[in-house]
Order: structure tokens, then C-alpha cells, then sequence
């Protein structure tokens, strides 16, 4: 009778012993964390990089400004990472000229050469192209120099027959990149335009299109903004899609070797987001709602 209590007592802590070896091996199992670490790496990758300065100084083209792409574009920027970008639209040599001052952190312009040398002495990172469009000249409805009919598709002719005939118009006359353009067309020509008929306004490109309305002239404008302001005005397209005329925007990094108010890292992100997907997919869909076509086709490499 022992005997058999004994054993059975025997067996009882043999179970017991089972029992906490087998709670003991699966405790360790149940209390394993997730990944956590893993988890938080991904999170941080994905998300925008922290900017102490979270304003951001664009010196720019009027032709950004005066066409809305602007208005349509940085509000979209500043959702997606929290910088708030002040806007100083002025001709493209003023804009860089600013760059030069350290006066601004990135630049949005239209003069492919000046651009070239203003990155080459230092005053800028890089540049990367991002959009184009296209010049064309404008003329009253009537067209007394007659260009629509004799140099539609010829910008040296159209302006030969506008200097022959001293029609009036009206020059940006600011060392815009519009301005840069026009200059460099009249010598290739080699001519020397001046005269009551030709008035140099030094003004923005919407301004120049409100003077050319008025004084019934001819001017050269990128395609944008007289799409954006063409309702108001009576002024058509009387020369257009020569190559002469071919329009590329670049954008740069000032360097912020210039001083230590420069924003670098906004201008770097900026920049990234200009180039993005994102970014082109919003510039290459900017007036199509209104005018059926882009206003400017995006081309960033």
C-alpha cells in the first residue's frame, strides 16, 4: 500500500516538473517584441527630412509669376513639407544678380547661358533643367507690318519687317530672359532698333503686354503668360514655333558659401521637389483645365 502510494506521489511531481519546464520554455516565446527597430528605420526613410528654417526665398522669372504657375504649384509644396516659399518674381537678370548678392537661396529662371556662367564662377551649386515652352511675338489685330502673312514662322524676318516698317514695340527692357532673347535676335539680325517706334519699358512681361495693348504694337512674350492674360487683351500671335524661339527654365542652388543666412537645405528639397515625379506631373498639368494644352512641359532629366 506504500508502495503504491509512493509512486503515485512520484508521478504527481513528476507532472508538476513537466509543468514548470514546459511554462518556463514558453514564457520566453509569448514575450518576444515585434521588430521594432526595424520598424522605426522605414518610418524615418520615408518621412521629409527635418528643416530648422522652415522659409524658403525663390528668385524668379515675372513669366512664373504672371502665367499662375506659381500660385498653382508652391501651396502643394508647402503641404508636403511645411516650408513656406517667398516669392521675388523680377526679370531673370535681376534674379541672378540676386543670387550673386546672396539675396535669395534658389533660383527659378530662363537664360540658359547666363545661367551656365553663374554656376561656373561659383555663385550657384548646380543647374538643372525643369520645364520649357516658347516665345512668340505678338502684334495688334490689324498687323500693319504684315508678319502674320509674310513671316509666321520666321522670327528674324518678323522682326526685319517690323524694323523696316517702324512698327511700334515694346522691349522688356530689364536684362530679362525674354529681353535676353529679343537682344540677341536683333544681332543676329544686325540691327540696332531706336526711335519714337521702339520703347524700352523695363517693366515685368504682364506690364509689357498691358503697354503693347495700348500703344497697338508688337512685343516678344513666352507663350504662357499671354495665354493667362490673352482674354484682356487685343494682341495676337503673329510669329510662333520657330526653334530660334525654344524657351528652357533652369533652377540652381545659390551657393551658401555666401553667407549664413542662405537656406540651403530648403533649397536642396525644393529642388528635389521640383524634379520629382510629383513636381513635373504638377507643371506638365498646369492650364490644361483652361487653355487644353500645358503651359509649360516639363523636363527634368
Amino acid at each position: 500500500m506504500f508502495f503504491k502510494k509512493s509512486k503515485a506521489l512520484s508521478i504527481t511531481v513528476f507532472m508538476l516538473i513537466l509543468m514548470l519546464i514546459f511554462v518556463g520554455c514558453s514564457q520566453p516565446q509569448e514575450a518576444a517584441a515585434p521588430e521594432a527597430p526595424a520598424e522605426e528605420t522605414v518610418s524615418e526613410e520615408n518621412t521629409t527630412p527635418e528643416i530648422e528654417n522652415k522659409t524658403l526665398l525663390l528668385s524668379t522669372t515675372t513669366s512664373t509669376e504672371n502665367s499662375g504657375l506659381l500660385d498653382a504649384i508652391l501651396p502643394v509644396f508647402t503641404r508636403d513639407t511645411g516650408i513656406e516659399v517667398m516669392v521675388v518674381a523680377v526679370g531673370t537678370g535681376q534674379a541672378l544678380q540676386m543670387g550673386r548678392d546672396g539675396d535669395a537661396d534658389v533660383l527659378l529662371v530662363h537664360a540658359k547661358a547666363s545661367e551656365e556662367d553663374f554656376v561656373a564662377e561659383g555663385h550657384g551649386i548646380e543647374r538643372f533643367e525643369v520645364m520649357y515652352n516658347d516665345f512668340v511675338l505678338l502684334g495688334p489685330l490689324d498687323d500693319p507690318a504684315d508678319v502674320a502673312a509674310n513671316a509666321p514662322n520666321d522670327i528674324l524676318e518678323a522682326l526685319k519687317l517690323v524694323y523696316e516698317n517702324e512698327a511700334n514695340f515694346v522691349s522688356r527692357g530689364d536684362d530679362s530672359g525674354t529681353h535676353k532673347m529679343e537682344l540677341s535676335l536683333w544681332d543676329e539680325l544686325d540691327l540696332a532698333p531706336s526711335g519714337s517706334w521702339y520703347a524700352e519699358a523695363g517693366q515685368s512681361m504682364g506690364a509689357v503686354l498691358q503697354m503693347t495693348d495700348e500703344l497697338l504694337g508688337y512685343t516678344l512674350t513666352d507663350r504662357a503668360t499671354y495665354l493667362s492674360m490673352r482674354t484682356d487683351l487685343d494682341l495676337k500671335i503673329v510669329t510662333e514655333g520657330d526653334n530660334k524661339l525654344f524657351n528652357q527654365y533652369g533652377i540652381i542652388a545659390v551657393n551658401p558659401d555666401k553667407n549664413d543666412k542662405i537656406n540651403a537645405p530648403a533649397a536642396d528639397l525644393f529642388i528635389q521637389w521640383m524634379l520629382s515625379d510629383k513636381g513635373q506631373q504638377l507643371i506638365g498639368e498646369f492650364g490644361k483645365d483652361t487653355f487644353g494644352d500645358s503651359l509649360f512641359i516639363p523636363n527634368a532629366k
